[in-house]
C-alpha cells in the first residue's frame, strides 16, 4: 500500500477514535492494522508456548503503552482481541458486535467558574487560584457565601470524648479546619482514622456547614497547596471544599486578636477543642469541577452449544486486558521518570489465556453442550468497571450464566508449581473437579471466597458460581518491570490446559453447578469499625450515593432486603454521596444498632431497617 495513503488512513482512524465515532472506520482499521501486525498463519487449535509468547509480546509492547482504559491504546488491544476472535470463527456476543462500549469518569479538571473572596471587616482579598487556594477534588459545584467558624481539626469522635463541633453552630456557615489531628506525633493514635480530608468534609456537611476550608497544620514543613487529583470516587454533594494557604487564615485571626498557632498548640497539648465563630469575616466562593468522561470497551464472543437441552445455559470465561498505561493510577513504581507499565503478567497473560482457550474450544465446537462466552474486560484496574458494566448489561439474563471462570496474572508459575484458585467454595463440587483435573500436579491453594480482587467478583455479586486462576503476586506487580521476558510461557501453557479441562467438565456436565454463598473472612467490612453490614461496592458509573455490586448472603444488608444495584442515599440519617460517606457513616454505630437506610432501586425510593452485626 502506498505509504502516503496508509498514513492518511491511520490519521483518519485516530481522528475518528477521538470523536468517538468508530463504526464507520472499523473495517478500514482492521484491514490496515492487521496486515501490518497480526499473524496470518493457519489456525493452530493447540495451546502452545509460541502463541502465548506472541500474544503477550504484542499486548505488553511499547506500541500499546500499558493499555490504559479509555485510551487509543486500549482500543488497539480491543481490536487485536476482536480480530483474533473473528479469525477463530467465534460469533460476536453483543447484538452482532464484538464490542460493548461504556462510559466512565476518567478524571477531573478545574472549570471556568472559580473564585474565592475573603471578606474581613471592610477589606476584601481576592485569592488567586492555584497560588492561594485550590478546590479539593471531591467538592460539589456550588456558588456560596457564608460566615466563618473555626472548628479545630474538624473531628467528632465520641469514643475519644473529643468533638470540635460541640459548642459551635455551623449551620449554613463555612468551617475552617486544620489538616491532620491533635495527636499527630503518636503513630498509633486512635485519632488517625478521623483525619482524612473526605472524613472531615463529610462531617462538616453532616453538621450543617455549606463549605469547608482546609488549612495545613503546623507540622507541615511548607504551606503548599494540596494536589488537585481525582481519587476515583464521587463528589461530596451539598457543600464546597477548598484548601487555602494558611497565611490568609492567620491574618483573619490576627484581626480578632488571636494567634492561630498558639490555638493549635493548645488543642494538641490538652486534646481539648477550641472552636469559635469568627466575627466580621466571611468567604464568598464559586467552585466548578468538571468530570472528564471517557469511553472504553469490553470485547465479547461466543461459541453456541449444540444440545437443545442446554441452549439457555452459558459458561463465561473472562480476563481483563487493561493495565496502568504510564502509571497514572495505582502504580507502585517509585522512580521520578514516567515509564510504561507493560502489564505482561497483569494481565496480558490472562488475556492471552482467553485467546488460546477460545481457539482451542472452537476446534471442538460441534461437541459442546453449553454455550461458551469469552469476554475481555477493560477498566479492571480502575475498579472492575468493565465487568461491572457487563453484568448489569448482559446480552442474556444473568441467571442463565452457570459459571464464570476468570484468569488474572497466570504468567508467573514458579518452580514449586504453585497455583491459587479463588471461588472454590462457590459451588459444591469445585474442589473435587479441580483435584481430579490436576494432572500436571500443581501445588493448589484453594480460597473459598467468591468476592476477590478481580473481575469474577462482579459475577459472584449476581449469585453466579466462580473460579479465579492466579499464579501469585511478585515484586514486579504494578511496576514498569512487569515485562514479557519474565513470563513463564511453558508454565502458562500448563495452567491453560488445566483451565481447559475444568471448563470442559462444566460445559459437558449433565447438570449445571449449584451456587453456594460463602461468608467473607473480612465479612464485607469497609472500615476498621467493629460493625458488619455486608455490602459489596459497585465502582462502575458515577452516582450520587453508594451503589451496591452485591450483598453477602446472610449479612445484615441481605436480611434487611438490600440487593445488588441498590443505591444507598442515606444511612442512619446521614447523607450518602459515595463509598467514603458510607464508610464514615458505619463508624458512627455499634453492633446491635438498628439503622434506617434509604435506597434508590430504579426510580423508586425505599426505606429499610438494618440491624447491624459484629464482625
Amino acid at each position: 500500500m502506498d505509504r502516503r495513503i496508509n498514513k492518511l488512513i491511520n490519521e483518519l482512524i485516530i481522528m475518528r477514535f477521538i470523536m468517538n465515532k468508530m463504526k464507520l472506520f472499523t473495517l478500514l482499521f482492521v484491514l490496515t492494522y492487521v496486515s501490518i501486525s497480526f499473524p496470518q498463519d493457519p489456525l493452530n487449535s493447540e495451546i502452545t508456548t509460541e502463541e502465548i509468547k506472541y500474544h503477550i509480546g504484542f499486548l505488553a509492547s511499547d506500541e500499546l503503552e500499558g493499555r490504559m482504559t479509555g485510551t487509543e491504546n486500549i482500543f488497539k488491544a480491543a481490536e487485536y482481541i476482536k480480530t483474533e476472535f473473528e479469525r477463530y470463527g467465534l460469533k460476536p456476543f453483543f447484538d452482532g458486535n464484538y464490542f460493548q462500549e461504556y462510559s466512565f469518569i476518567a478524571g477531573i479538571e478545574l472549570g471556568d467558574q472559580l473564585y474565592l473572596k475573603l471578606n474581613c471587616d471592610e477589606s476584601v482579598s481576592d485569592l488567586k487560584l492555584k497560588e492561594d487556594f485550590i478546590p479539593l477534588s471531591f467538592s460539589d459545584n456550588l456558588s456560596i457565601s457564608g460566615n466563618l467558624v473555626f472548628a479545630g481539626y474538624g473531628i467528632s469522635a465520641d469514643e475519644l470524648k473529643y468533638n470540635d463541633y460541640e459548642n459551635v453552630d455551623v449551620k449554613d456557615k463555612i468551617v475552617i479546619v486544620l489538616r491532620n489531628h491533635p495527636e499527630k506525633k503518636n503513630p498509633h493514635s486512635q485519632f488517625d482514622k478521623y483525619s482524612s480530608l473526605r472524613f472531615k468534609t463529610t462531617n462538616a456537611r453532616d453538621k450543617g456547614a455549606v463549605g469547608i476550608i482546609i488549612i495545613n497544620d503546623y507540622e507541615q514543613e511548607s504551606d503548599d497547596l494540596i494536589e488537585f487529583k481525582y481519587d476515583n470516587a464521587s463528589a461530596i454533594t451539598g457543600l464546597i471544599a477548598a484548601n487555602v494557604k494558611r497565611k490568609f487564615i492567620e491574618s483573619i485571626f490576627q484581626n480578632i486578636g488571636k494567634d492561630l498557632k498558639s490555638i493549635a498548640d493548645q488543642i494538641d497539648s490538652s486534646l481539648t477543642p477550641n472552636s469559635f465563630e469568627i466575627k466580621n469575616a466571611a468567604i464568598e466562593t464559586e467552585i466548578e469541577i468538571k468530570r472528564i468522561e471517557k469511553i472504553s470497551w469490553n470485547v465479547g464472543a461466543y461459541i453456541p452449544g449444540n444440545d437443545p437441552n442446554y441452549s439457555n445455559e452459558y459458561l463465561v470465561i473472562g480476563a481483563h486486558f487493561d493495565h496502568l498505561g504510564w502509571g497514572e493510577h495505582n502504580s507502585l513504581y517509585m522512580g521520578d521518570e514516567p515509564m510504561i507499565h507493560y502489564g505482561a503478567d497483569d494481565n496480558a497473560s490472562g488475556t492471552t489465556g482467553l485467546l488460546e482457550l477460545a481457539e482451542k474450544f472452537m476446534s471442538v465446537k460441534d461437541q459442546l453442550k453449553r454455550n461458551v462466552v469469552f469476554t475481555a474486560f477493560s477498566g479492571e484496574e480502575l475498579g472492575l468497571l468493565g465487568s461491572g458494566y457487563l453484568v448489569n448489561n448482559f446480552p442474556v439474563p444473568t441467571d442463565e450464566v452457570v459459571t464464570m471462570i476468570n484468569m488474572d496474572m497466570i504468567g508467573r508459575l514458579n518452580e514449586n508449581n504453585d497455583l491459587i484458585v479463588y471461588g472454590t467454595g462457590t459451588s459444591t463440587n469445585w474442589k473435587d473437579i479441580l483435584n481430579e483435573k490436576n494432572t500436571n500436579n500443581f501445588n493448589l491453594t484453594f480460597n473459598d471466597e467468591g468476592f476477590g480482587p478481580s473481575d469474577h467478583s462482579s459475577f459472584y455479586g449476581k449469585q453466579i458460581p466462580v473460579l479465579f486462576f492466579f499464579t501469585g503476586t511478585h515484586t514486579d506487580y504494578h511496576k514498569p518491570s512487569d515485562t514479557a521476558d519474565k513470563i513463564n510461557a511453558e508454565g502458562e501453557e500448563k495452567v491453560l490446559h488445566f483451565v481447559y479441562d475444568v471448563a470442559e467438565e462444566i460445559i459437558q456436565a449433565e447438570t449445571k453447578p449449584d451456587y453456594l454463598a460463602v461468608e467473607r473472612k473480612d465479612r464485607g467490612r469497609m472500615t476498621t469499625s467493629r460493625v458488619w453490614v455486608g455490602t459489596v461496592p459497585d465502582f462502575a458509573g458515577e452516582v450520587d450515593g453508594y451503589k451496591l455490586g452485591g450483598v453477602t448472603e446472610g449479612s445484615p444488608a441481605d436480611k434487611a432486603g438490600l440487593k445488588a444495584g441498590d443505591i444507598i442515599t442515606s444511612f442512619g440519617g446521614k447523607k450518602i454521596s459515595n463509598i467514603y460517606d458510607f464508610t464514615y457513616a458505619i463508624g458512627s454505630f455499634v453492633p446491635g444498632d438498628k439503622v434506617e437506610v434509604i435506597v434508590l432501586r430504579g426510580e423508586e425510593e425505599l426505606k429499610f431497617e438494618i440491624e447491624l452485626a459484629s464482625r
